[in-house]
């Protein structure tokens, strides 16, 4: 068959590579692909209607096309084995028939013939089918490219610029900074911050949270304002300290987006110095607040709470409670970690904060259940009762926990037993391979060690003569 003219093609290739932002080479094997499944769609076509189909889900694989990019054409190749009888035409080739243009073949080589359809019969659907398969090829390869682009970038903070907004989610166009050109990205609702300003071509720094597959979107990049790695990403870059190593950020607990209007954002941030003459909090607040008051513009008027970190639970609950002032912290159940802090009356609604925001941060920063208790009301003995009772319920439930684990594992034991003693009374074919196999491998073991002992038995016989 004569090459299929496709005029314009390189043009074409260029033009969809811009577009798309794709190598070239991308663009050639995507299509490649496309015109082989238009042709599986031609060669289907012609079996409508007949109730007997040849064509199995592998029947293709030995087909290919060829793109000539200097004619602007395509051809549909066919590699062939050469056989005596022929059983597939499109998978064999007779001998005979070879043998009349290369003398030298031989049965079992591989031929590649050129099966090209004429252009006209290739068929409106076939052409559709290419068209649907080369758009589908190319959006597979832009969400790979993304994937690799962005998946392992070492800073996970970009520059993100607003395009435009789609319902409640705002579009963005970032960059790697990798010499590649913006990408879309999408900021959900619950992932922008109460006090931005989404205008279109405002610029924003955003926390890439994940590059996902949206159906009938292809790739997707979303990403945020309020994760807590984007208050990291800003302390870092703010505080050389930070950069050297000599401190660090040992946890963070940030609500970006509050239960309630009346509450704004805020962000408790813990600090700990490796050396000793560096002050964490002071080297993150800088002079007279500079550094973080680069953080707070950013983050549109956040408030934020840097605190010292601490091994001891106690003080380091103390200090998470902050700007409250706290007398005692008592660790009522250290194994459940629960503690009770006591504050004087009139720092009791400054230590739980409003609509109870500040305790509920600093407990996502311990890690610890924090009771906030009126120093003039608390009451001991009645307490210890109390944590008491808890304690002992934990306990139980601790206790029937472990214990339905324990029946679930000995039920999957018993139930591997009694499967194990099944399958040797009714063996399953894939056991019988392997018995066969192992019955084989010792069969032969047992046929070596024989033919070894009759060897031996050779040489010594014919030792003995030799000595006669």
């Amino acid at each position: 068959m004569a090459l299929v003219l496709l005029p314009g093609l390189n043009n074409l290739i260029e033009d969809i590579s811009e577009e798309k932002k794709l190598p070239t080479q991308v663009v050639e094997a995507a299509l490649r692909e496309a015109l082989l499944k238009g042709y599986e769609r031609y060669r289907r076509t012609l079996y409508l209607g007949i109730d007997e189909n040849p064509f199995e889900e592998e029947y293709f694989s030995n087909f290919d096309v060829g793109l000539d990019l200097d004619d602007e054409g395509y051809r549909v190749l066919a590699s062939k084995i050469i056989v005596e009888e022929v059983e597939s035409e499109d998978h064999q080739i007779a001998l005979n028939e070879v043998m009349q243009v290369a003398d030298d073949a031989q049965v079992g080589d591989t031929v590649v013939l050129d099966v090209t359809p004429e252009k006209e019969d290739f068929g409106r659907m076939a052409a559709a089918t290419t068209k649907q398969v080369l758009a589908q090829k190319l959006r597979d390869q832009q969400r790979k490219m993304i994937q690799e682009e962005f998946a392992d970038l070492e800073d996970p903070v970009l520059t993100a610029r607003v395009i435009r907004f789609e319902r409640q989610s705002v579009i963005m166009a970032v960059s790697s900074g990798l010499g590649r050109p913006e990408v879309e990205a999408e900021l959900p609702r619950r992932d922008q911050l109460p006090n931005d300003n989404y205008r279109a071509n405002a610029t924003f720094k955003v926390f890439l949270k994940e590059v996902s597959e949206v159906p009938r979107r292809g790739p997707q990049l979303f990403v945020s304002r309020a994760n807590a790695g984007l208050v990291v990403y800003l302390f870092e870059n703010e505080v050389p300290e930070i950069q050297e190593g000599s401190v660090r950020i040992v946890a963070v607990a940030r609500e970006a987006n509050p239960p309630s209007r009346s509450v704004g954002p805020r962000t408790k941030v813990a600090v700990d110095s490796i050396e000793r003459e560096v002050d964490p909090v002071g080297a993150c607040i800088g002079a007279r607040g500079s550094r973080i008051q680069q953080v707070v513009n950013e983050l549109r008027g956040e408030k934020i709470d840097v605190i010292r970190w601490s091994a001891d639970p106690s003080q380091y609950i103390a200090n998470s409670l902050s700007p409250s002032r706290v007398e005692v912290v008592r660790l009522v159940d250290p194994e459940g970690q629960h503690a009770h802090v006591l504050v004087p009356p009139d720092q009791l609604s400054l230590a739980i904060g409003r609509e109870g925001q500040n305790v509920r941060l600093a407990a996502r920063l311990t890690g610890w259940k924090i009771d906030i208790k009126n120093t003039q009301e608390y009451d001991q003995a009645a307490e210890d009762a109390t944590v008491a009772e808890l304690i002992a319920q934990r306990e139980e439930e601790e206790a029937l926990q472990r214990d339905a684990e324990q029946r679930l594992e000995a039920e999957h034991a018993a139930r591997a037993e009694e499967d194990a003693r099944l399958r040797e009374l009714y063996p399953l074919p894939e056991d019988e391979e392997e018995f066969s196999e192992e019955k084989s491998e010792e069969l032969q073991r047992e046929n070596i060690s024989s033919l070894n002992e009759e060897s031996s038995l050779e040489d010594s016989s014919t030792t003995e003569d030799r000595a006669r």
